[in-house]
């Protein structure tokens, strides 16, 4: 699939998708959402990508749904509507490119480098790590332009902040400064503009150098599906049988031998065919549809 929206490129293990309509502030749209799905779906494919990140083109990261048909943007019925779905159309059953972000086994860093409003800062929660430059600003601004919280903030918002700290955000609807995020928990670092890719290369590289391809896969899949649990047992009933198997399989053989070793690991596991039986439901349900 070419890409109209998006710049898509790999260096090494990490891949970059770059939000490329600068003109508008990486405004959204539907065909962006729909490359965004298949960029994701596309890292998910490819063994040689460890880690995908997501930033702006310009000084915005994205400046929210693409407004410029005037009022009727959010109607369906309307030309130029930037809805989610027309009129008698349903979601996309697989979540779109919320579904795409949330099942990706590779753990993705979302780079904010300017403004994230709107579905520009609800497409960046189901990724793994977000940090950004200083001067970033959030917005859940649902509520100011009369419609609700979208692409499934409702669910992972709370999640990432607690209930009490997405509640004042999303029921004021202002616009938060980065330094604010920080402090409630939406992201995890604040930087420099200039240091803002190098930063989130840092951290896929740290990633990408010292894990296992397949552990990693599985990890990000347990943490998000059993996080919030009410009670351990489901997942005692998963993650005690999955260490033995991994353990009698040739990664931990290879990390083992690299720590005693004191040299880098090289794991033989692939993702696209090493993930085992047992776990191969992790992830399968997305929370909610783009």
């Amino acid at each position: 699939m070419g890409y109209e929206t998006l710049i898509y490129e790999t260096d090494g293990p990490v891949a970059t998708v770059t939000l490329n309509r600068p003109e508008k502030l990486n405004a959204y749209t539907g065909q962006m959402g729909a490359e965004l799905a298949d960029a994701f779906r596309r890292v998910d494919a490819d063994d040689e990508v460890r880690v995908v990140i997501v930033t702006g083109a310009g000084r915005g990261f994205c400046a929210g749904a693409d407004i410029s048909s005037g009022a009727g943007a959010f109607d369906t019925r309307a030309e130029g509507s930037v809805a989610f779905a027309g009129p008698g159309q349903a979601r996309p059953s697989d979540g779109g490119f919320v579904g795409a972000i949330f099942r990706c086994r590779k753990p993705s860093i979302a780079a904010i480098n300017g403004a994230a409003v709107g579905v520009g800062a609800t497409l960046t929660l189901p990724m793994d790590i977000r940090i950004a430059a200083e001067g970033a600003r959030f917005g859940f601004v649902f509520a100011r332009r009369g419609l609700v919280p979208e692409a499934g903030s409702a669910w992972f918002l709370p999640r990432l902040v607690g209930l009490p700290q997405a509640l004042r955000w999303c029921l004021s609807g202002r616009l938060i400064p980065a330094e604010e995020a920080l402090a409630g928990g939406l992201i995890s670092e604040v930087v420099s503009p200039e240091r803002l890719l190098t930063r989130a290369k840092e951290i896929a590289l740290e990633i990408a150098e010292h894990t296992a391809p397949v552990s990693i896969a599985l990890t990000r899949q347990m943490l998000w599906q059993y996080g919030s649990a009410p009670d351990p047992w489901e997942l005692l009933k998963l993650d005690g049988p999955l260490s033995m198997e991994l353990g009698a399989g040739p990664d931990v053989r290879e990390g083992v031998a690299a720590f005693l070793e004191k040299r880098p690991p090289k794991f033989p596991g692939k993702v696209s065919t090493d993930i085992p039986e047992r776990a191969a439901g992790l992830g399968s349900a997305a929370p909610s549809d783009a």
